[in-house]
């Protein structure tokens, strides 16, 4: 009866079945003995009662067999069949599976995940960039509980992100500034970056396959989140493509070679430029970092009056909440807002003490 399993012969070695939730199991005794392949099925059959109850999760055979490499290579895979497996997810990805990678899927525990996150918030790694990776993990097992490999998803703590607001940005006397100050081949370079609030390596991977004719496509697989988007080439803009394209050509051993990147060094795709970035800023008597261009693009953007829509699809964030961080409030603003505001009450008082005299 299914309630009861059954013994069964494969070769020379027995083998049982049983059933849990309506789902057969079966797995080998690795025994030619019919009275311990007996034992064994009544030790699983006790297992199948206890998770009945409520006493004890069931491990199934499969599902003791996974580790935690294998959960994170499935989410990897489903990540690239739904086009989403961005560049930054495919790091997280590594990381996780660097750190869990080897751990059995039905032997991680909430106390473990708890120490790995300590151990990295003592070496100074952000709360957002553990998150991200603890974020995998979650999907993960998630992913195998709906694919029927698991029967749970162990406890994953998600560290509370408030406070961590970016605050930089560029005013347009800054960004000259510092635009002056940096080598010819980061000019342009940092031009696109303050105009369109793309992310660095989103630039450094644009090639001229990209352009077409004044309109730059930005392939999905470039993008953070998996997305294309595309970048008319208007104004400031279209005045960098044309050098670039005037710069596209360059002598390589007394050969003259045309470069496939819109944005390069020599020839080479820009790489990192931290200390040209510091001694240009340092000149300029200015404390910021690269990515204050993509806070300052989005803003002014805003401030601009361009809807929020609009602005996402340039900036390429893909949720209200992301783009709100990058939409700052700074001193000079609260100020304007309370000095208008008086004005509005000043206004209004006089025009109430006027009808009052009529």
């Amino acid at each position: 009866m299914r309630g009861n399993g059954r013994v069964f012969l494969r070769g020379r070695t027995y083998w049982i079945a049983y059933y849990l939730r309506g789902q057969e199991f079966r797995e080998s005794t690795q025994t030619d003995d019919p009275k311990a392949a007996e034992r064994f099925l009544k030790r699983r059959l006790r297992e199948v009662g206890a998770d009945i109850l409520g006493a004890r999760t069931f491990v199934t055979p499969q599902a003791s067999r996974l580790t935690v490499h294998d959960l994170l290579e499935a989410l990897r895979a489903d990540f690239e069949l739904r086009g989403i497996l961005s560049n930054q997810n495919l790091s997280h990805l590594k990381k996780a599976d660097a750190d869990f990678g080897a751990v059995r899927a039905t032997e991680l525990t909430a106390e473990q995940v708890d120490s790995y996150i300590e151990g990295r918030l003592a070496g100074g790694t952000a709360k957002a960039t553990i998150n991200r990776t603890t974020q995998l993990l979650t999907q993960a097992f998630r992913l195998a509980v709906k694919r029927g490999h698991l029967s749970r998803v162990p406890s994953i703590r998600h560290l509370s992100e408030k406070g961590n607001e970016r605050k930089g940005f560029f005013s347009e006397q800054e960004f000259r500034s510092v635009l002056a100050h940096l080598p010819t081949d980061l000019k342009d370079f940092a031009t696109f970056a303050h105009a369109t609030g793309m992310r660095r390596k989103e630039i450094t991977s644009l090639t001229w396959s990209d352009v077409e004719g004044d309109v730059l496509r930005l392939r999905g697989e470039n993008t953070k989140n998996g997305e294309g988007r595309i970048v008319p080439l208007v104004g400031e803009l279209a005045e960098v493509i044309k050098r670039r394209n005037a710069a596209r050509q360059v002598e390589v051993n007394g050969t003259i070679q045309m470069v496939e990147h819109i944005f390069h060094r020599g020839g080479h795709p820009v790489g990192e430029f931290r200390k040209s970035w510091r001694s240009a800023c340092k000149k300029a008597g200015v404390d910021r970092i690269f990515h204050d261009f993509r806070r300052s693009a989005v803003r002014d953007m805003v401030q601009a009056g361009v809807p929020q829509e609009v602005a996402k699809k340039i900036s390429g964030h893909k949720t209200d909440s992301m783009f709100q961080r990058y939409n700052i409030v700074v001193e000079d603003d609260l100020r304007t807002a309370l000095e208008k505001t008086e004005l509005y009450r000043k206004a209004s008082e006089q025009k109430v003490a006027s009808m009052g005299q009529r």
